[in-house]
């Protein structure tokens, strides 16, 4: 019977890495649940068991269920009735299989009924879930805001809410505002405390908020009155069934067309303070953000695998001139870089997943004990990766999923441009992707430190020393080589001490960086398992160019000429 997880080997190989060990004896804090739960693992080979298990039955029910609903649950969609988010019956469907097969509250611990998980197989289940039906995705998908709320609310709010996600309740992160898009500061949403019975409430408008009508919600408001800017924001917890709070309607989108995209209106709307005042766009929002760019990185991963499953099976079975249009050089070189882009979007999509996971347990165990030198040095640098990777695994692998779809439809030729087809659906949900939680412009400045402090480099140094088989030491020098052109570039336009041109060149170091990255993690792959031999070759060859064309770009390009230029023209038009 086909299984999504076993029939994606690629996942199996990216949960077995070396590195999960230390995950998951950090998780389990040397297994001492294991006498307090009878599901909680007795060691690593138990746990790396459970996940197998679920990752199983999250494949059974991504191919059983979730892909044959993608079709109707799309020409469906969700509808406003009375004031609130009725879904299409395929997505019920949906989160009803998920719920019974205890797959929401994954990485929340086991005292609030989780499964206590870390986040690497969590990215795993959305990234087949995504590949089955991107917009359930964003349903489904939200119980990891619940992840802020076990950071940073109080004992009794984790008790009070944590329990619901497991349950099957789902969530929303409501941040966004006609006036107040990337620019979360200009957020207006008013909070207003209420001496008498120690709550607050929220009157105004949210816009453009995924599955807005959620059950429960992390919402940004204006807690201090009379600012402007981020310093006057809170976070806070609002639970739908204190009411308060219609849907005015839901977006007509493109694309993931199951997924309510809401227009809400706060009418003293109950709700409570989520950690400190003022802190919600400074340190929460931050993190929330973060957790969700990862989400989205994984949802760009399982479109990646759509389109190349599609295209893959269409170019097997489509034949033009008496064969297979898969054995003409203009089709496997197509799909062949569609594989490489897929392979290399998920490697760094799963070694940042492992960053964080280190990061984030040692944080919650410096909450139970004091940590250790050694062990709080770790934790920061995990921390500096995962800052480093997540805007680069963002912003590359939602523009290698929309590469892909666009390249699945060309293969299909005529018939992807029709809905008879699953590419024409895959395509239009690919396009978000590199818009929501981040434009890649804006994973480019968070990326762009990162570049001129030197980690990208320093991590290129690291990953040159991985052992790597014979016949891939070529790669391995190439590699090296190309490190040596990116170091001599990023000094080139830092030489010029210009903040504008920095900016202006931005893009293109961190598009160099990142190549690099993915083609040194492909290698290590390809050394582990002759699976990606293919794909490193490919993607390293597709590296060199790439560095190459951009740095051949910035050496020809005269700074003050070259921003001005492209300012006044653009202006002048």
């Amino acid at each position: 019977m086909a299984n999504l997880y076993n029939d994606t080997p690629e996942l199996r190989f990216h949960l077995n890495h070396p590195l999960m060990k230390h995950i998951v004896e950090l998780k389990e804090r040397n297994f001492a649940e294991k006498d307090c739960f009878d599901y909680a693992p007795q060691n690593f080979g138990d746990a790396m068991d459970s996940y197998e298990k679920i990752l199983e039955l999250t494949g059974q029910i991504c191919t059983e269920i979730i892909a044959p609903n993608a079709e109707d649950v799309d020409h469906d969609g969700p509808q406003v009735v009375n004031g609130h988010v009725v879904y299409a019956p395929g997505t019920t469907e949906n989160l009803d299989a998920l719920n019974k097969g205890g797959l929401l509250g994954i990485t929340l611990p086991r005292k609030y009924n989780g499964l206590n998980f870390p986040i690497t197989p969590y990215v795993m289940c959305a990234d087949m879930v995504s590949a089955c039906d991107a917009g359930f995705t964003n349903i489904w998908g939200l119980q990891d805001c619940a992840e802020t709320i076990h950071e940073f609310a109080s004992e009794d709010q984790k008790t009070r809410f944590l329990p619901r996600v497991s349950a099957g309740e789902t969530m929303a992160m409501d941040l966004t505002e006609p006036d107040a898009g990337s620019d979360l500061q200009a957020v207006m949403l008013k909070a207003t405390y209420n001496v008498s019975d120690g709550y607050w409430y929220l009157n105004g408008v949210k816009r453009f908020i995924t599955n807005g009508d959620g059950d429960i919600a992390l919402v940004l408001a204006r807690s201090e009155e009379g600012t402007r800017d981020g310093r006057g924001l809170s976070m806070f917890i609002y639970d739908k069934r204190n009411g308060g709070v219609t849907v005015r309607r839901i977006e007509n989108k493109m694309g993931i067309k199951g997924s309510p995209t809401c227009e809400l209106v706060f009418r003293n709307a109950k709700a409570e303070l989520c950690g400190d005042r003022r802190l919600g766009l400074i340190k929460y929002v931050m993190s929330l953000m973060n957790g969700a760019r990862l989400g989205i990185a994984a949802q760009s991963v399982g479109i990646s695998q759509a389109a190349f499953n599609e295209a893959l099976a269409y170019a097997k079975e489509r034949r033009q001139f008496g064969k297979a249009i898969i054995e003409f050089p203009a089709v496997y070189q197509m799909l062949g870089l569609m594989k490489a882009k897929l392979d290399a979007s998920r490697t760094l999509l799963y070694e940042t997943s492992r960053f964080v996971d280190i990061y984030k347990t040692w944080g919650q165990i410096s909450e139970e004990r004091k940590l250790e030198p050694e062990e709080r040095d770790e934790m920061k640098h995990y921390q500096k990766l995962a800052d480093a990777c997540t805007p680069v695994v963002k912003g590359l692998s939602s523009e290698f999923c929309n590469q892909n779809a666009y390249d699945a439809i060309q293969i299909h030729g005529g018939s992807g441009f029709m809905k008879d087809y699953a590419c024409e659906r895959i395509y239009r949900d690919a396009r978000i992707t590199s818009i929501y939680e981040g434009t890649t412009q804006l994973q480019v400045v968070a990326a762009i430190r990162h570049v001129t402090t030197g980690t990208y480099l320093n991590m290129m140094r690291q990953y040159e020393q991985d052992p790597t088989t014979p016949e891939l030491d070529g790669l391995r020098e190439t590699l090296k080589g190309l490190a040596d052109t990116y170091d001599a570039t990023v000094a080139e336009v830092l030489e010029h001490k210009n903040n504008d041109y920095i900016d202006f060149q931005a893009r293109r170091l961190v598009e160099m960086a990142g190549y690099i990255l993915m083609s040194h993690l492909l290698v290590s792959d390809a050394s582990r398992d002759k699976q990606f031999r293919v794909s490193a070759e490919i993607f390293v060859q597709y590296t060199e160019g790439e560095v190459a064309k951009h740095a051949g770009i910035i050496a020809g390009g005269k700074p003050d000429e070259m921003t001005k230029y492209t300012r006044c023209m653009l202006l002048k038009n």
